[in-house]
């Protein structure tokens, strides 16, 4: 049987301290935020520039993170979360490596304790302390583990599962000690996919699914030791998005033209209960509420029965965009950089709230943590504006 742990981390319940957020799963547990904004948008609490990239933000203790590329080097931000003044950042040699696109870093940092993960394109993690920003340890894994980088670069994150720190590199993912850097176990040296790790249990172990480059896998904790897998393979090998687990179902999705399905994972060889070209995740995850899934499908947002597939609403006026969920509304930035809030309801997608905060390429999913809601545009501008109703 598989199904998402809870996790350990300790965090303040409004604080959003990695990828997709505590829970790894792009839904939020803080209520009470507000809905009601003025005509000209909510307030905007602070603006900054970190640099050209897609990373999304991690929130956490009063402090937010992100990363960018300045001038060939990869730049890791510290700021105040409410007041966006700059606490430090940590620089160091990265290519900007743009392909059809901007380039700069994909991977969120993740903030456990009092550290801070970092993943580059090229397969450098760091381990940062979270209040200094100094090097903890650093090291250059695809050199270490003579593993092929993928096309458009490492994109996933560092998921934390107890003392490992678990990122998407090689055949089918690498852990290392979190504490030292010591790799713990790793697989071949084939390229990866481009999603990030999510925490699962398989047989009452503990485990992560993982998007790898033409499949999608669950691998043991302690060892990396494969315990299902099922065929999923998309024109350029890009499997970005990341798998949503309910129960002993996953869903899974790509873009070009690929699509989406769900598959029982309860036994061997994994059962597809459904497939369709419905929801074409070409880089940013869905959410599953109540029995539905909400996500930008190429370049339309879109809400899919779970269960069956079956479309039940479109909205074109997001584009290539990105959203989350909190106290069951969605969140989301259209790829121009509007922010709308509207109930998570497979009737229709009504927005009780939007306005323009963005300029810009906006692909970067938008965090809410602690009555603020951050967001990021490709060329590096960041905004925090004030959703607290205070």
């Amino acid at each position: 049987m598989i199904g998402l742990l809870a996790m350990t981390l300790p965090t303040r319940a409004a604080d959003w301290p990695c990828f997709r957020g505590p829970d790894h799963d792009g839904i939020s547990k803080e209520t009470g935020w507000s809905v009601t904004w003025p005509a000209e948008g909510p307030k905007k609490l602070w603006k900054a520039k970190v640099g050209i990239g897609f990373a999304s933000l991690a929130v956490r203790a009063g402090r937010v993170y992100t990363t960018g590329n300045l001038k060939d080097n990869d730049v890791v931000f510290c700021f105040d979360a409410n007041t966006g003044v700059e606490v430090w950042q940590y620089s160091y040699p990265a290519k900007l490596d743009p392909k059809y696109y901007e380039g700069g870093p994909s991977a969120t940092p993740t903030v456990d304790g009092d550290r801070v993960f970092t993943f580059s394109k090229r397969g450098v993690i760091h381990c940062l302390d979270a209040a200094k920003g100094t090097v903890i340890w650093s090291k250059n894994l695809m050199d270490e583990l003579k593993a092929k980088m993928p096309t458009w670069g490492f994109a996933g994150s560092v998921l934390i599962e107890g003392d490992l720190a678990i990122v998407n590199l090689g055949t089918a993912g690498a852990a290392l000690n979190k504490n030292t850097g010591k790799v713990v176990w790793s697989s071949g040296d084939e390229e990866a996919g481009y999603a990030t790790a999510v925490p699962c249990a398989v047989g009452g172990q503990r485990a992560v699914a993982l998007v790898i480059r033409q499949d999608v896998v669950a691998l043991g904790v302690k060892d990396g030791k494969e315990l299902w897998r099922f065929p999923w393979k998309t024109e350029y090998d890009v499997n970005a998005a990341d798998p949503i687990l309910a129960g002993s179902k996953v869903f899974i999705s790509s873009g070009y033209n690929h699509g989406g399905g769900v598959f029982e994972v309860s036994t061997q060889p994994a059962t597809k209960l459904w497939e369709n070209k419905n929801m074409r995740n070409h880089f940013n995850s869905c959410v599953l509420w109540q029995g539905h899934l909400y996500g930008v499908d190429d370049n339309q947002l879109r809400c899919l029965d779970f269960n069956t597939g079956e479309v039940k609403w479109t909205e074109k006026s997001v584009g290539k965009g990105s959203l989350i969920l909190a106290d069951g509304k969605l969140i989301v930035l259209s790829e121009k950089g509007e922010l709308m809030v509207a109930d998570a309801s497979p009737t229709a997608f009504k927005p009780m709230a939007r306005a323009q905060v963005l300029g810009g390429k906006c692909w970067t999913t938008p965090v809410l943590a602690n009555g603020k809601i951050y967001c990021r545009n490709a060329a590096g501008d960041v905004v925090g504006v004030d959703v607290s109703g205070k």
